[in-house]
This record gives C-alpha cells, structure tokens and sequence, in this order.
C-alpha cells in the first residue's frame, strides 16, 4: 500500500512510490495506525519540520503510533509546503536558516524555534484567505516557489522550473514570462532565502 505521506510545494499530501531526499512531519500524528489512512486534519501542531532521512542509526516503523512521518523531493519544496529544518537532526542547518532570518528582519538575536513555529504557523493560516500576488519583474531570491494557478514553479538562476509528476523538472522557463503567479513560499522563508539561507534545489531531467 502506497501511503498518502509525499508532500508537493503546494503543501498537499499524495501517494506515490516516488522516494523524498528529506523526511519530516507536522508536529504529531494525524494518521490512524491501523487502517494507513490520514484524518480528516493535515497537522497535529505547528511544529512543522524537514529531517534527515537518516539520524543516529535510528529505525522507524513508517505510520504506526508515533508521528506522521511525510517525505519531500527537496528542501525547496519542504520550505514551500511550510517546513523548516528540524533543529535536532539538522542543527546546523537550522541555526544557518534562524541567522538567516535574524539578518532578514533586523532581530535582536537569533529566533528561538517557538519563535519561528508560531510565525510561520501564522503565515501558513493566512495564506489561506490571503494570496500574495508577484509581478514578473519583482526580485526573489533562488529557491522560492511560485505558483500559476495549481502550477507550481522554483525559481534557481533567473529561471523557473516547473513541478511535474513528483519533483521539479528541466523544463526552463524565463521567469518575466509567467504572468499571475502567487507566492507559495511564506514571507518568512523568502526573507530567509533573500538572507543567505541555502536550501537545495533538485532539478530532474525530462523524461
């Protein structure tokens, strides 16, 4: 049974047999053990986080009575979806993205995970109700996520590369050429990008 654990940029849980280079989860368990299936709700708490897939040798049984365990294609696509790096099994990724908001927001200190857990909690409720619109000409940093209709689209180089299947393909695209696109990535995570925060990006050839 393939389950409903892979995570698209647009931040919905499908099925597909596709293998994620990241793994993480929404805080909790949503999922019910025994019959495999999620529940109504797609997070237990706004701890949201991107993880290693391997850490201290440490084993898990996939969807039994521990968390909700998601997969994503790459780190783009995690901070997309609302995932920031987890603290424990990705430390120094995690104090490289929390610096990298410091430096986009004038903060006194490095924010402390609750800090960013309930900012970006926030940000995911109101995206929501409120889409922020992007010009063509407007600058954003690599790694961020448009979306043109249900399209979504990383930006790396000057250039858009569009989602398709499971993962982002080389299918460029001139990114003045896209007209009414939204921003998918939150404004936290673009500020953090725009900052020097470094995520990768997996660019998968044509089929």
């Amino acid at each position: 049974m393939t389950l409903q654990n892979r995570v698209t940029p647009l931040g919905e849980l499908v099925a597909t047999p596709a293998r994620g280079r990241w793994t993480g989860n929404r805080g909790g368990r949503f999922h019910d053990p025994q019959a495999q299936t999620l529940s109504a709700r797609r997070w237990a708490s706004r701890r949201w986080i991107c993880c290693r897939l391997d850490f201290k040798g440490r084993r898990r049984s996939v969807w039994g009575e521990g968390y909700t365990e998601l997969f994503f294609h790459d780190e783009a696509s995690a901070l997309a979806a609302g995932h920031r790096p987890c603290h424990e099994c990705r430390r120094g990724n995690a104090i490289a993205f929390a610096a990298a908001v410091q430096r986009a927001f004038g903060l006194d200190g490095a924010p402390r995970t609750d800090w960013l857990d309930a900012r970006l909690h926030a940000e995911r409720l109101a995206a929501v109700e409120q889409r922020l619109r992007v010009h063509r000409d407007q600058r954003l940093p690599d790694g961020c996520v448009i979306a043109q209709a249900s399209q979504a689209f990383v930006l790396h180089g000057g250039l858009a590369y569009p989602w398709e299947g499971f993962g982002w393909v080389d299918r460029r695209i001139e990114r003045t050429l896209l007209a009414d696109c939204r921003l998918v990535t939150s404004p936290t995570i673009v500020g953090a990008l725009d900052a020097g925060y470094r995520p990768d990006i997996v660019i998968m050839p044509i089929a």
